[in-house]
């Protein structure tokens, strides 16, 4: 039967991130499959030794004597690969500490960040006007992350999910739901500011790119959205659908270390969070909700 040691290295080489386990004096205990092939260096050629050059943004602070904080959420470093290439890591930093609570190391787990970029969308369809207006919203995006990523205006993302979608394409077909997106896209575009975007992101799913100055701002402005919604009543050979929405607002911060999919994903789960809550509700991903109810 295998020894704890051998299950626990067989359970980190299982592993799809980069592992590396450092002793105290910085040297590499342990070094995993997926960091062979993230890094290009082979375990045989980094165990016993320090980061290899131009992988010590991995564990910034190697004297773990000193060490000041880990860095759990994870920091977004730059390190070069075996062949010259250089690439950006997410990484994650944990001391190791033993029965007494003495600590005999560290663990960095870390992945390349372009991992990270693979923006989640809603359900998509089959439709090549679909696949261009995903493509269209995704540019703008990237362009407007970047910008305020260098201290350029505001930026967050209001993801914007049609309740009555599913049900309304059961009952009355695909062509029903287009019409629909079309009245409903037409009415809340009315609401908009004259910079922010707005744009299909899923089958029955919208995104937009909104420059409110704080997530409190930006809350509050899908507030008026979720209601601006309600007056796009749709009528479809004679059967009246009143539209409701739910909405997830997520403020990118420079102080917060994210990517723009991990942005994303918080409005994802907010718009997430109101579906839960009955629809036609927006959901900030601070964790402000606003309910509006019939």
């Amino acid at each position: 039967m295998a020894d704890r040691t051998e299950l626990l290295e067989s359970a980190l080489d299982s592993m799809q991130e980069g592992v590396a386990l450092i002793g105290m004096g910085g040297e590499i205990a342990f070094w995993n499959q997926a960091a062979e092939a993230t890094t290009g260096y082979a375990a045989i050629e980094v165990m016993g030794r320090p980061l290899p050059r131009g992988l010590e943004p991995l564990a910034p602070e190697c004297d773990f004597r000193n060490h000041r904080t880990e860095s759990a959420r994870g920091m977004l470093v730059r390190a070069r690969h075996k062949l010259g290439p250089e690439m950006q890591m997410m990484a994650r930093l944990f001391l190791l500490r033993d029965g007494l609570g003495e600590r005999i190391g560290a663990a960095v787990i870390f992945h390349p960040a372009e991992s990270l970029d693979a923006l989640p969308h809603g359900a998509r369809g089959d439709s090549e006007e679909m696949s261009a207006s995903q493509a269209e919203i995704e540019e703008h995006l990237r362009s407007e992350f970047e910008d305020c990523s260098g201290g350029g205006l505001p930026f967050g993302v209001l993801w914007v999910k049609v309740d009555q979608a599913e049900s309304l394409h059961k009952s009355h077909g695909a062509a029903a739901c287009d019409a629909m997106f079309e009245k409903f896209q037409h009415a809340l575009a009315t609401g908009l500011r004259p910079s922010e975007i707005l744009g299909r992101w899923g089958d029955d799913e919208f995104l937009i790119i909104s420059h409110e100055r704080t997530p409190e701002m930006l809350h509050a402005h899908a507030r008026v959205l979720v209601g601006l919604a309600r007056t796009a009543d749709f009528k479809w050979w004679g059967d009246r659908v009143s539209l409701t929405v739910s909405i997830g607002a997520a403020q990118a911060s420079e102080t917060r270390n994210e990517t723009l999919a991990q942005l994303l994903k918080r409005a994802q789960r907010a718009m997430e969070s109101s579906m839960r809550a009955g629809g036609n509700c927006a959901t900030c991903a601070q964790g402000v909700q606003s309910c509006l109810r019939s």
